[in-house]
């Protein structure tokens, strides 16, 4: 005698399959709950402009301790030329390391900030990050040059003398420190949001959706529990 055939158990429709007629957005569509919206293009695009502006700003911040803090280059003249009073000094040298410095903290500050304010983060931030850094340092750089010792060196010679010991305008001789603070900024800022970032949540099914484990169907729709 034949062993009645169990009936094919009905398959598990497919989750993540369309509905017939559905249309996405129009609530037919199954949605992911949990799954976060972000702002648009023209929000994110608002909001690299004022990150962007802002870093701008703060670059006065940084001209302004780099004349505080950085190291004075001597300088002294005689009847005919204007000569350094310390020939092997390395005043120079530290004024651009002091700069670098400035904006590597500046850097990582306005990372920080950043991330605070978006955790998303975003395409556009980081780039309004990173030129915004650009063009603090630009800043920084002229404003601190500003507000340093005057740059006409013969008419400030001819004021303290002959003789006398005056200190040389504030430059910075290594163009390369004007990276320091995008650089900074936008390294420290992929970190802190690959590291503490949202996540994009994991697909969503409803409860039954798959088979059991341990259980497979043939291709005749007959069902069994693996051995």
């Amino acid at each position: 005698m034949n062993a009645p055939l169990t009936p094919p158990h009905p398959s598990s429709p497919d989750p993540w399959q369309q509905p017939e007629g559905a249309v996405p957005g129009d609530g037919s569509w199954p949605e992911q709950p949990g799954t976060p919206e972000g702002p648009g293009t023209r929000a994110e695009l608002a909001q690299a402009g004022l990150v962007l502006v802002a870093a701008a700003v703060a670059g006065l911040l940084l001209g302004a301790l780099w004349v505080w803090l950085a190291p004075r280059v001597p300088l002294t003249s005689d009847s005919t030329a204007v000569l350094l009073k310390d020939v092997e000094g390395e005043e120079a040298i530290g004024a651009d390391g002091t700069f670098v410095l400035l904006a590597l903290a500046f850097g990582v500050v306005s990372a920080v900030a950043v991330f605070l304010w978006r955790r998303r983060g975003g395409v556009p931030l980081v780039f309004g990050l990173a030129l915004g850094g650009l063009a603090a340092s630009f800043v920084a750089w002229k404003f601190g040059a500003a507000l340093g010792p005057t740059t006409d060196v013969v008419a400030h010679a001819k004021q303290v003398g002959v003789g006398h010991t005056f200190d040389a305008p504030l430059e910075l001789g290594m163009k390369g420190a004007l990276l320091a603070w995008p650089v900074a900024a936008t390294l420290v800022h992929l970190g802190l949001t690959a590291a503490f970032g949202p996540r994009d949540p994991e697909p969503y099914a409803e409860p039954g959706a798959f088979p059991e484990s341990g259980r497979f169907s043939d291709s005749d729709g007959e069902s069994g529990t693996s051995r």
